[in-house]
């Protein structure tokens, strides 16, 4: 599903995703209000939300269709302008799976949405972990660590900090000398214990309470 208050920009996605193999676009939405409706219409698997929109914005939309209690809840990717935008921190924050620059390539937009679809984030190197590290870094610490971090198991914990540094599931298991589908198992459970959707979830959380500190691997 594309949400985006230009309606070109919804026709241009929603033609280029359409002619896609695999992918099928169900409906279209021009402001945050009206795609909460079209969501618990269609249920979509994936949704494109523009951050600023009129009547209401791509975070209060976020919001409300992660807490319209779908199941299985769609994937919000947040399509922005800016590359630095207060908005972006606070839609991962909202449950959003990651974002995309709207002038990135049809390939890495097709690519982004098969990911988001399959249940990865996307954690682009280049800018959403810049832009996580902004934002974390200019906001007021005292975030309450949740409980559920001590039940974490030490193994467990590790891989919290590997997450929320980025890395890939590969990559953790090379670093932290363990299978790849144990790694996989762990961040299912680290995930489930957390109370957490996603990846995304778990980096924000890791740069929030001090697992992780900007600019620092």
């Amino acid at each position: 599903m594309v949400v985006d208050d230009q309606a070109m920009i919804r026709a241009g996605f929603s033609a280029l995703l359409d002619a896609q193999p695999g992918i099928e676009v169900v409906g279209q939405a021009a402001d945050g209000e009206q795609a909460v409706e079209v969501v618990t219409a269609v249920h979509p698997d994936v949704v494109l939300m523009d951050v600023r929109m009129p009547v209401l914005d791509g975070l209060g939309a976020t919001r409300a269709i992660l807490a319209a209690g779908l199941d299985p809840a769609p994937k919000v990717l947040v399509l922005t302008t800016f590359d630095i935008d207060d908005y972006v921190f606070s839609a991962l924050q909202a449950g959003a799976s990651g974002f995309l620059l709207k002038d990135a390539t049809p390939e890495v937009l097709v690519d982004a949405v098969r990911a988001v679809a399959v249940g990865d984030s996307l954690l682009s190197p280049g800018i959403t972990k810049r832009l996580i590290e902004h934002f974390v870094a200019t906001r007021t610490r005292g975030v309450n660590v949740p409980a559920a971090v001590a039940d974490l198991t030490p193994r467990e914990r590790e891989v919290l900090v590997c997450i929320a540094r980025g890395l890939s599931n590969q990559e953790i298991a090379a670093e932290l000398f363990i299978a790849e589908q144990t790694t996989k198992t762990h961040v299912s459970r680290i995930l489930t214990k957390l109370g957490l959707r996603d990846r995304v979830q778990a980096v924000v959380l890791g740069y929030e309470i001090g697992l992780v500190s900007p600019g620092h691997p």
